[in-house]
């Protein structure tokens, strides 16, 4: 693992206080983390693209928001720890390119993409992970129309430099580090080393879903699953699994047992129609959506090896 100072602790200020309204100022198609309860809440990539972590708590449960732009994770953990409620920060660091935060309490590095500490107090300990998909906004507001969106800290008429939100949370440099064909700090930043991507099978920044059961774990790379027609069932650590792709993003669900085929945007199975990122049915059933981690090829091989792979 390679660690790599990049910036000073806390110089992107993560958000602690966070508040949420019913607006947001981006558009339809910006992603949004779910983090569904009551109300469920959307937490923009456009924002945490500026602030990296949101600590937040929802329906009781301390947790932490986490986006590392670079290897273009997007995991939310649980912020109790063996005990103890922990509020996190960004590092500065980077490991493998990847986001390191720390905790305020013990000042423990934690790899983002891993959700394990990786120096400090709890070194060796992970995070536990929590399912928390990626929908566009416009996906959000009609599947949940009471949820609340993360406000801007930028921009707005408090603003120190009368700059509007869009303009304060512009996403002109990650949109463009994201059509690039290299990857890693050296991409979007001009610093660092340069990483090179050793294999032909798959792009280093093809988007992958990961998912981790039991010790044992495997990245679901969006291709694939659409080459198999938008569904995967695979088995994980004992756990069988159902991964879905669609127009409106990758999620995995915990397997009922049923013979699911996507067609035109809607599940099928069991004499049912079921909403492919909601996991609802016609009916009133309800798949059980499992924690998963979306991130770059890159960033999952780093953790978890070139084997690690469903489907290569």
């Amino acid at each position: 693992m390679d660690v790599l100072d990049v910036l000073p602790r806390d110089a992107i200020p993560s958000i602690d206080s966070p508040t949420f309204d019913t607006d947001y100022f981006g558009d339809g198609d910006d992603a949004v983390v779910v983090v569904e309860g009551n109300p469920s809440r959307a937490y923009p990539i456009r924002i945490l693209s500026y602030h990296e972590i949101v600590n937040d708590v929802v329906d009781g449960t301390p947790i932490a928001v986490t986006w590392c732009p670079i290897c273009g994770s997007a995991v939310v953990f649980e912020r109790n720890v063996e005990g103890r409620t922990l509020t996190f920060g960004t590092s500065g660091k980077l490991a493998d390119d990847a986001l390191v935060m720390y905790d305020r309490e013990t000042k423990s590095e934690w790899k983002q993409p891993l959700g394990r500490s990786i120096s400090g107090a709890f070194e060796g300990t992970e995070l536990t992970a929590l399912p928390a998909p990626l929908l566009s906004w416009s996906k959000f507001q009609s599947e949940y129309p009471d949820g609340l969106v993360l406000q801007p800290v930028y921009g707005g008429e408090h603003d120190p430099r009368g700059q509007s939100p869009q303009v304060a949370y512009d996403m002109s440099p990650y949109d463009r580090y994201e059509r690039a064909t290299d990857f890693g700090l050296r991409e979007m930043r001009g610093e660092g080393p340069k990483r090179t991507w050793y294999r032909d099978d798959i792009d280093a920044k093809t988007i992958v879903l990961g998912v981790t059961f039991d010790g044992e774990a495997v990245g679901y790379p969006l291709s694939i699953v659409e080459a198999e027609g938008g569904v995967v069932t695979d088995t994980v650590g004992g756990v069988d699994i159902l991964v879905v792709s669609s127009t409106h993003g990758v999620t995995a669900f915990e397997n009922p047992g049923f013979d699911f085929e996507l067609r035109d945007e809607t599940l099928h199975a069991d004499h049912s129609s079921w909403d492919p990122m909601t996991g609802q049915s016609d009916n009133g059933r309800q798949l059980l959506r499992l924690p998963a981690r979306r991130m770059y090829a890159f960033a999952w091989q780093d953790d978890h090896g070139r084997d690690s792979f469903y489907g290569l």
